[in-house]
């Protein structure tokens, strides 16, 4: 299901290369931005296809997916490669996990529903995050306890500048914090074609987020909860928090979680008791970042057409004729103040263009 047709001419399955293309419907902030060349890649046949054609060779080249996480501050001059390879599938079992792998252009969350759906739980507290299974490796999307990498199995991916195939571990792929190979030396390098994840057999739930647990609690299901119970939970929780990109333009959460540490949190926490934080593996510490762009009084302010979200203030979203420029004006003020305030650093999670 997931294997390019090797047996089809490439040269007859080129995609069709649109020029001076919007992109305001293919990225989840809704910027009326265009491409000099878009073409839609359905087939690893037309990805190879686009990456030889001749005459856009010499273009700067943009893999897009679902678009949730970029910020495009001005056109592109460039061509853009919007992925929207489809299949998934379960490659093989063992004693102690299932296989299953999904073509790049795969919906995150729709993936998640369909592993479920094969009682292959696992995934269930990453779901509704936006976007395509192709971007989670890059991002190493992850919530609520839960980062996609300590799944990945491996995936697959081609050279943008020969066309050659490459397979990748999970180990390959050097995983962090929402942070991957493809967001550093791999950057620009490389467009993912599919994915594939191990899911354990010996599964345990993961609820330990008090988001979670109180939801759980009111439905009536935090007595040893099932996957499906976490699942809707978490699908509860974002619906409650989270604007709907396709109603308020956004890239989920803008910001990430720093971490420090120990000796700057243990002077922090003096100064400020209320802080919220979790502990990490290594002896420092995680900030929550909405609670800091909280106290210093950015939830629901706005900068013009650019805001912070009320319910939600790692969200910044578009009121409607923002640009991208704004997002990122609106993005500094808080950084500065939240810096001014906690000596804390905040970076933002998506690419900026």
């Amino acid at each position: 299901m997931l294997q390019p047709d090797a047996s089809r001419d490439v040269f007859h399955d080129a995609p069709a290369f649109l020029a001076d293309y919007s992109l305001r419907a293919h990225h989840t902030f809704g910027f009326d931005v265009r491409a000099r060349v878009a073409c839609q890649i359905e087939r690893e046949t037309q990805l190879r296809a686009a990456l030889q054609a001749a005459p856009f060779a010499a273009l700067p080249r943009l893999v897009l997916g679902g678009g949730s996480n970029i910020v495009f501050t001005r056109d592109f001059d460039g061509l853009v490669l919007h992925i929207a390879l489809r299949g998934r599938c379960v490659v093989a079992e063992d004693d102690d996990a299932w296989y299953v792998a999904a073509a790049a252009g795969e919906n995150w969350h729709q993936f998640v529903c369909w592993t479920l759906a094969q009682r292959m739980p696992g995934l269930e507290n990453l779901a509704l995050i936006p976007g395509t299974v192709g971007a989670a490796p890059i991002q190493n999307i992850g919530a609520y306890g839960l980062e996609m990498g300590e799944y990945l199995f491996s995936l697959c991916a081609l050279e943008l500048a020969t066309g050659r195939a490459f397979e990748f571990s999970a180990a390959a792929c050097r995983l962090g914090y929402r942070d991957s190979f493809f967001k550093q030396e791999g950057r620009n390098r490389f467009v993912i074609t599919s994915v594939k994840f191990r899911l354990p057999k010996a599964w345990t739930p993961r609820a330990g987020y008090a988001d979670l647990e109180r939801e759980l609690a009111a439905q009536g299901r935090d007595v040893a909860p099932d996957a499906q119970a976490i699942f809707d939970a978490v699908v509860a929780v974002r619906c409650a928090k989270l604007p709907d990109p396709e109603v308020l333009g956004n890239a989920g959460s803008f910001f990430k979680n720093p971490v420090i540490e120990a000796a700057q949190f243990a002077a922090l926490r003096a100064r400020e008791p209320g802080l919220v934080s979790y502990p990490q593996a290594d002896g420092r510490v995680k900030l929550a970042a909405g609670w800091l762009i909280d106290q210093c009084g950015w939830k629901g302010r706005a900068l013009g057409p650019a805001a912070v979200h009320e319910r939600q203030a790692l969200v910044l979203v578009n009121r409607g004729g923002a640009s991208g420029g704004q997002i990122l004006a609106l993005a500094r003020a808080i950084q500065h103040d939240v810096a001014e305030r906690f000596g804390v650093a905040l970076e933002p999670e998506p690419v900026c263009l």
